[in-house]
């Protein structure tokens, strides 16, 4: 339109200049509109071709026409398996899938459409080049959003598929990101894009942005380039970087296997510690240890059912009241079976087997005989992640704390009570603390009772890693006389390194010898250790020891 024209029209229709500009530019942008939607409507066309090339000329109108959350809505769909075209005229819809019938939206109007029959929609299929375009494409929309997760998981999406052709696209992000973790990883997603280079100087920039990263996605790139790589310098300097990532992997599988092992070795210590005390003190091999830990795991079951609400209060109430419902339950024990039996110690184990027995049932009856399931509170589940190939299970690090704090608490306990000082004088020497004036009988029930209560705490440990069933304890009460031999009857230092050693070394045999095995392994060592030193790592001291 020239300016004669825009003379013309304002000495016809009297129009002032600035109204007719005004006009001119309101034309203007509904003309691009007009534009843009053509564009748009041509690639939702395209993209109903059965021509992969076709599509992704239907995916680029889409790109720059599409509004940014109608194209991300659309690209995700295609991503997901839900964007179809109706057979019989073309028509783009996504798909939600309820039973046989389709639930159906106008990707152009977003009305629900009639549902309609699978057999009268067709699924727009994508090959891998189509899937990696869409994804950067969305990677590149998401990089700058206001979210910093949303940046983070874009650009760990461009660690998965890299593509080369965005390098630009990251270096100029990576110039303005204030965030340390996204920052870090589009600097690995550059590395990865630049690896592609022809030049030979890029590829080198980028091994060193890549040296030292322990991400799955940079080993296995690293592995696929020095195949193809030409360059020996290049190459040379690529196996040195990967040499370097394998080294660390290494020493964090070492690390986990080592956490692994020391929680498992808590889950022996806890078990063990009780039955340490009571088998220290009186002498008495108590085979219904286990099913004290039994009982210290359905009381938290039983509190868990009265304050549903409250997941993480009820957990932390069954640690004293599984103490006394054990603690109890041992003491009772003590007193109607145990105190017959002193000095007869084969009677003492069939007993205590035989109660055992009778607690298995007394279970079964009261709760049936199906596992329960103990809900672990929200701050205790996941993981706690140290890198990309090293990440620690809050619960399990929780358990090795406990097992701590129980260890430090029974050995203040007995170190700073008189209680304390009167168990360790029973322990050493009976006849004397007799004649000191302690009451040993008292003493003994009190031991059981304290042993019986720390088992039911370790009942509450085991309740947040496994179900709660009537042959809990069975599973543990083995490692625990074990744990308890090879450390030393009676001491709590020698059963505190005998199972955490135990577990540990459990924990590395596994892998190469099986569960199975590594357990035979274990035991076999300890009957060897123990035909050398009878008295375990740490002998109990006294005139009658």
């Amino acid at each position: 339109m020239t300016f004669a024209s825009l003379s013309y029209i304002r000495t016809t229709f009297f129009l002032p200049v600035p109204a007719i500009i005004a006009f001119v530019f309101f034309a203007a942008i509904a003309t691009g509109t007009e534009t843009t939607t053509v564009e748009f409507e041509e690639g939702l066309s395209l993209l109903t071709q059965n021509d992969f090339d076709q599509k992704e000329r239907g995916i680029d109108k889409i790109d720059i026409s599409a509004d940014p959350m109608k194209k991300k809505e659309i690209f995700t769909a295609l991503l997901s398996d839900q964007l179809f075209y109706i057979k019989k005229d073309k028509t783009l819809v996504f798909v939600e899938e309820d039973e046989s019938v389709y639930r159906i939206t106008s990707v152009l109007s977003g009305i629900e459409l009639t549902a309609l029959k699978k057999r009268k929609l067709t699924k727009i299929s994508l090959n891998n080049t189509l899937r990696q375009k869409i994804n950067s494409i969305l990677a590149r929309q998401n990089l700058s959003h206001q979210d910093p997760q949303v940046r983070l998981a874009a650009a760990n999406k461009l660690l998965e598929e890299p593509n080369p052709s965005i390098v630009s696209l990251l270096a100029s992000r990576l110039t303005d990101e204030k965030d340390a973790k996204v920052k870090k990883t589009l600097s690995l997603a550059l590395g990865l894009g630049q690896l592609k280079d022809d030049a030979p100087d890029k590829r080198l920039n980028a091994l060193t942005n890549l040296k030292g990263s322990l991400n799955p996605s940079v080993r296995n790139a690293l592995v696929k380039f020095i195949h193809e790589e030409q360059d020996e310098t290049i190459k040379k300097k690529a196996e040195q970087v990967l040499r370097d990532i394998d080294s660390m992997v290494s020493f964090f599988g070492f690390a986990e296997t080592l956490f692994f092992g020391l929680s498992m070795g808590s889950v022996l210590v806890l078990a063990a510690i009780g039955l340490a005390i009571t088998f220290g003190v009186i002498g008495v091999i108590n085979m219904a240890h286990g099913e004290l830990i039994m009982i210290g795991a359905y009381t938290t079951y039983v509190i868990q059912q009265l304050m549903p609400e409250s997941i993480g209060l009820s957990l932390f109430l069954a640690i004293p009241a599984a103490f006394i419902v054990s603690g109890l339950t041992g003491i009772v024990i003590e007193r109607s079976v145990i105190r017959f039996l002193y000095g007869r110690p084969l009677e003492t184990l069939l007993a205590t087997y035989g109660l055992s027995l009778v607690l298995q049932q007394a279970v079964r009856s009261i709760f049936s005989p199906l596992n329960r399931t103990v809900i672990t509170p929200d701050w205790m589940s996941g993981s706690l992640a140290i890198n990309s190939i090293f990440s620690i299970t809050i619960n399990r690090l929780s358990i090795v704390i406990f097992c701590g704090v129980v260890f430090a608490a029974l050995f203040l306990i007995m170190k700073k009570t008189s209680i304390g000082l009167q168990v360790r004088a029973v322990s050493q020497n009976r006849a004397m603390a007799r004649a000191m004036g302690v009451r040993a009988s008292r003493v003994d029930a009190l031991t059981f009772g304290l042993g019986s209560g720390i088992a039911g705490i370790a009942g509450v440990a085991l309740s947040q890693l496994t179900n709660v069933g009537p042959n809990l304890g069975q599973a543990y009460i083995i490692d625990s006389f074990m744990v308890v031999v090879f450390g030393g009857v009676g001491n709590l230092w020698g059963t505190m390194l005998g199972g955490l050693s135990l577990g540990i070394a459990n924990k590395f045999i596994e892998p190469w010898a099986g569960a199975v095995l590594a357990k035979i392994i274990i035991l076999v060592f300890i009957i060897l250790f123990i035909q050398r030193r009878p008295q375990g790592l740490f002998p109990q001291k006294g005139r009658v020891a």
